[in-house]
């Protein structure tokens, strides 16, 4: 379902409907709100209407889902650039290309922050490089119908393109109304300037300087809340210059007197428990934490300061060890705003939950008793019965367990026996990951490939079993069984049905894609076919040598 609603927000931002996109992403992330993609899209597509503080927030949410991601830092610093803050865009951009040095998007968002950057000495090029240029001209009723105008829009682009370009265009009135507009300057009134119609009366009288409002009479009471809220910030401002030199009792006392003051700002309530929250009083910080989300409730403040007053509880819940509750409280958080740094907290408390009861479920001796109910099941062909046992063995080992490759070794043998051959192929991976000198684990990895009728990766798997245990007889008939059936296609003894499922398997295979798209060796295979004396050269290269028996072995190359 968001996957679906992902396609129609694709399709409505190409067709330039940023509305309709921003809403099927939204509905995305309501399905999905861990998945990346979904904020890097709806990033975009605020960008595309100019609201890049929202495109901001979806950039930064979507690093701390994907911080390796090239894209997502692409999205920030056009975000960025959007807002004017180039030096942090041009900041941004250069630590995605630490990720991806090649990365076109973001080299060519940088170019345009640096351009930009120049452009800003200059009032023409950086007029021009405002990214809010097109939407000055669309607001102004003197120039919003020139945009139904195809061929004005594409002067003004090819403007912004090059400002230097203009001087081909100053003589077109449509320019210098353009140039009014976001200058701000009305050249109508200028000496040599345009010649216009005067604007009609009800524009005279809009200019007219309107007599000035009279100051509101304030009450007595009203009055003293105004000082007090006045008085209040001062105490706030001190509280946080104090906060900043770590002199937290000092601070404490300015915040309870900005608090006496004025009632009605849960900001003091919030930045008196990040102060109990330093001095490591975890049940006071969450008792004003709790205040101001009370408080904020009833006066209805700013959701964002709601939603840092539930992650500073969440955070101090944290340091209390309730990390259920804090993972609670942090999902609320973000359901009342979505920001980058809880939803990376509530990531971490996740995974130290995960990590600690894994590591509460370790047990070596249930962990050996799983693994005889999965040799005796094994035995007995009771297969999925022994997956069962073996997986649970595995849980009760943990990552570190002693003779775990063992256990792995022995589900892929089930999953080999049940024809789950990708998953047998993983299990055989883990264990040779796990313990590289582990013959049996080879044998399992060939067996798992032959089967799969990948025989070259397979004689390569045996060979390399070979090299830690020469004589291994099971080794030994897997490299036979292989050169056996790498070698009929060479004698012609598959049908054209096998021949044909033999190369569609292998142009699946990265490794022959690799191969096959190297311009070296599409020059080996040509010289093969009209150079013989360059194919003796060829010949020579072990290396060129070993990829060209990979496609003989696929069945994609005959050698006469």
């Amino acid at each position: 379902m968001a996957e679906e609603l992902k396609a129609k927000g694709n399709e409505a931002f190409a067709a330039k409907r940023f509305d309709d996109a921003v809403s099927c992403f939204t509905q995305a992330i309501d399905i999905d709100p861990m998945n990346h993609v979904y904020y890097s899209n709806r990033s975009a597509s605020y960008a595309s209407l100019k609201q890049y503080e929202k495109a901001l927030e979806d950039a930064e949410l979507c690093i701390a889902l994907a911080p390796e991601w090239p894209k997502a830092f692409s999205r920030k610093g056009a975000a960025l650039h959007g807002l004017g803050r180039l030096d942090e865009a041009k900041e941004v951009y250069q630590e995605g290309l630490k990720r991806e040095p090649e990365n076109a998007l973001l080299k060519e968002g940088l170019k345009s922050v640096e351009s930009s950057s120049r452009g800003s000495a200059d009032p023409g090029k950086s007029m021009f490089g405002d990214p809010n240029m097109m939407a000055k001209i669309a607001t102004d009723p003197r120039t919003r119908a020139l945009l139904q105008q195809p061929d004005f829009v594409a002067m003004m682009s090819e403007i912004q393109k090059d400002p230097n370009a203009i001087s081909k265009y100053l003589q077109d009135p449509r320019m210098m109304q353009a140039l009014s507009v976001m200058m701000g300057v009305d050249f109508s009134a200028q000496p040599g300037g345009a010649t216009e119609e005067p604007p009609p009366p009800a524009e005279d009288k809009m200019e007219e300087e309107a007599p000035p409002a009279p100051e509101p009479v304030m009450t007595e009471e009203e009055k003293k809340e105004k000082t007090d809220r006045e008085m209040a910030q001062e105490q706030k401002a001190k509280g946080n210059e104090l906060y900043k030199q770590r002199k937290f009792e000092e601070a404490i006392l300015h915040y309870n007197k900005a608090l006496e003051l004025d009632k009605k700002d849960i900001s003091y309530l919030t930045n008196r428990s990040a102060v109990y929250f330093e001095m490591g009083d975890y049940d006071k910080c969450i008792d004003d934490s709790e205040k101001a989300i009370e408080v904020g409730r009833e006066l209805r403040a700013d959701y964002k300061l709601i939603a840092r007053a539930m992650t500073r509880k969440g955070n101090a819940l944290v340091k209390k060890g309730n990390l259920a509750e804090a993972v609670t409280v942090y999902e609320k958080s973000l359901m009342e705003h979505r920001n980058a740094d809880t939803l990376k907290r509530l990531q971490e408390v996740e995974k130290q939950m995960k990590d600690a009861q894994e590591k509460e479920y370790i047990n070596p001796t249930i962990a050996a008793e799983e693994k005889e109910k999965g040799n005796a099941c094994f035995k007995e062909q009771k297969y999925p019965d022994a997956v069962a046992h073996y997986t649970e063995a595995i849980k009760r080992l943990g990552p570190t367990g002693e003779d775990l490759h063992k256990v792995y070794s022995n589900r892929a043998a089930c999953y080999t026996k049940l024809t789950a051959f990708y998953e047998a192929l993983k299990d055989a991976n883990k264990c040779l990951e796990l313990e590289p000198t582990f013959v049996k684990g080879y044998i399992r990895k060939g067996l798992v490939q032959f089967f799969m009728k990948e025989y070259n990766k397979a004689m390569e798997t045996y060979q390399e079993g070979l090299k830690i245990e020469p004589g291994n007889q099971e080794l030994q008939e897997g490299v036979r069984k292989c050169m056996f059936e790498i070698n009929r296609a060479a004698r012609g003894e598959l049908s054209p049905e096998e021949l044909k499922q033999r190369q569609e398997h292998a142009l699946a295979d990265p490794e022959i894609q690799g191969i096959l798209t190297d311009p070296v060796m599409r020059q080996v295979l040509n010289d093969f076919q009209e150079d013989p004396k360059a194919a003796q050269l060829h010949a020579k290269d072990p290396g060129v040598m070993a990829k060209l028996q990979k496609l003989v072995n696929a069945g994609l190359v005959q050698m006469q």
